[in-house]
Formats: structure tokens, sequence, C-alpha cells
């Protein structure tokens, strides 16, 4: 048993602090990055989802989630669909936009490499919202890279600008205070 053990804890220490696996997580980053990218960038160019005009089509997207809160088993719970009616649907414009910009920013931050543990952790807060809203289509998988990454914060960015970021920050934050 202290064999697998120590094997399982071998195997998470590569995957999630050995810089040897910031290869790897590279490639999820990119993955994960360019689809948050290409989504955010067909939002933004779509006069429904951003800019003045835009709520069109989150107004669609949410009435759709909460036609699916019927049945033995909706797609949607009850206490989100209320989230949905009561803080979303009154203002579509502001969540268009906010979604659009964020989708932009969470794939440009991934494929960068910088802040890559925010971008990850907004990238999962965005997945688990659209999957609480009854999409499945790419979101599980999204979720579980975004969760990853997460884990791997020592090493994901380490082939990014985090690398770079995270030198400064030690440089700059290392001294004495001084007024």
């Amino acid at each position: 048993m202290n064999t697998i053990q120590n094997s399982s804890f071998a195997a998470a220490r590569f995957f999630f602090s050995d810089t040897r696996s910031a290869s790897f997580w590279l490639l999820v980053r990119l993955y994960i990055g360019w689809i948050w990218l290409s989504a955010g960038w067909e939002k933004a160019s779509n006069p429904a989802w951003f800019g003045s005009d835009a709520g069109a089509s989150i107004n669609g997207f949410v009435l759709g989630a909460l036609a699916k809160t019927t049945g033995a088993h909706p797609d949607v719970q009850g206490w989100y669909a209320s989230f949905l009616m009561h803080v979303m649907l009154p203002h579509p414009m502001a969540w268009a936009n906010a979604i659009t910009l964020g989708e932009i920013l969470v794939g440009l931050g991934l494929i960068v490499g910088l802040f890559t543990a925010a971008a990850a952790f907004f990238g999962f807060f965005m997945n688990m919202n659209f999957l609480l809203a009854g999409t499945v289509s790419v979101n599980p998988v999204m979720l579980l890279c975004a969760i990853g990454l997460m884990c791997a914060h020592r090493v994901a960015g380490y082939w990014g600008l985090d690398r770079f970021a995270k030198r400064w920050y030690r440089k700059t934050s290392a001294g004495p205070l001084t007024s």
C-alpha cells in the first residue's frame, strides 16, 4: 500500500509541481485558451452579443435554459433558474458584454501564460455557469482542464509570461518596505 501511495504522490508531484511537465500544461493552456478566445472573438463580432445593441443572444440563451427546468430530472435546477430570471434577464446587455470580454481575457491569459491560475479559475467559473444553465458541449472537458491548470499553477505558466512575471514580482517585493 505504501508503494502505491508513494507512486501516486510522485505522479501528482510531477504533474503539478515539476517544470518537466510544463510542456504538457502549455498544450492544455493553448488548447483551452484558443477555445475561449475564438468563442469570445465570435461574440465580439456579433452585435447580438457585444456592443450597445447586445443582449438578444443572452436573452435567447437564458430563456432556453429556463425551458429546461421542468420534469423529474431537470437540466437546470430551480435555484439557478431563479438566478437567471432575476439577475441575468433584467440586464442582458451587461451580461452579454461581460461574458464576451471574459471569454477573450481568459483565452488571452491562457495563451500567453500570464496570470494562468486566475485565467483558469475564471474559465472554470464560466464553464460551471454554462453547465448549470444546461449547456454541455465542450464545457465538461474545459472544466476538467481548468481544474488541472489551477492545481498545476506552479508550472502551468512556466512556458509563458508567468515565468517572468513571478521573477519580477519576487525581485520587486523581496526588499524591505521603504517609505
